[in-house]
């Protein structure tokens, strides 16, 4: 079903040259996560991963917080569905539970790199969104925490597989079991973001560092991304094969003989993605 136009607006997008910006945009809710929102969010992804000759894109928050995680309604449904139905409808609520991850987690299928410009507070499955996301920077006051447990619930999301790939399974453990909230300044100091900023430099910055993904070979950074997706999973001689056959490809392409004609004469390349 097409979206409506009350939902359309739940997403917003702006587009600078090669760079596409995704504002979550309800920010009277602290744009609070919803299926309407997972389905719009989805919608403009999908749209995203279509277009060769999109470089990067970014993901913020409109108002003052990235987003507060799911809605607090949508999450009461859910509790009361399985109290009047235990363990009868865990089958279907579990497969509605996985169908609002995948809206959300769609973002993890853009070829190209995701940045998240993590503006304010980003709680529970809003800093899920942010960990699927290539980089992360966020505001220095900001609140980030994946506060599954203090409510009572198992996290969901993706939470206990981002996490311990990016500050470690030690840590991980440590966050997740304590529900504990970390500043922006302190989420950088293990890892978790890239770097942390003063508020109103956060989306400025993450622009900044797409601009500079931008002037690079758009084949060899989705190629890049596509390397880094699979080492996780990969032995080293099995990656060795994978960097070889893309090399392999790259020499085949303009945009390397772009590259080496302008590193020759000393100026900025000017690739063309072919």
């Amino acid at each position: 079903m097409p979206s409506s136009h009350s939902e359309r607006a739940l997403i917003q997008q702006e587009r600078n040259d090669d760079i596409v910006t995704l504002h979550f945009n309800d920010p009277e809710r602290r744009n609070a996560m919803t299926a309407a929102m997972g389905r719009v969010f989805c919608e403009h992804v999908a749209q995203l991963a279509a277009d060769a000759s999109i470089r990067a894109v970014v993901l913020t928050g409109r108002g003052s917080a990235f987003s507060a995680g799911g809605d607090l309604g949508m999450i009461s449904e859910r509790v009361a569905e399985a109290q009047a139905r235990p363990v009868v409808g865990r089958s279907a609520i579990r497969d509605n539970m996985r169908s609002f991850y995948q809206l959300f987690l769609s973002i993890r299928a853009l070829p190209c790199p995701s940045l998240a410009a993590i503006n304010g507070h980003a709680i529970g499955a809003g800093l899920c969104v942010a960990l699927a996301c290539d980089m992360r920077f966020v505001a220095r006051e900001a609140k980030l925490g994946l506060n599954f447990t203090k409510l009572g619930l198992h996290p969901g999301m993706g939470a206990t597989w981002t996490l311990p790939r990016l500050v470690g399974p030690a840590l991980a453990s440590e966050l997740l079991f304590t529900s504990r909230l970390l500043s922006g300044e302190q989420a950088a100091a293990i890892g978790l973001a890239n770097r942390a900023l003063p508020a109103d430099q956060v989306l400025s910055a993450t622009r900044a560092v797409a601009a500079e993904v931008a002037t690079c070979g758009p084949l060899a950074i989705r190629g890049v991304k596509r390397a880094l997706a699979r080492s996780a999973n990969a032995s080293l001689e099995d990656q060795l094969s994978f960097e070889a056959a893309e090399q392999a490809a790259s020499f085949e392409s303009e945009d390397v003989l772009e590259g080496l004609a302008a590193a020759q004469a000393r100026r900025e390349p000017a690739f063309r993605g072919r």
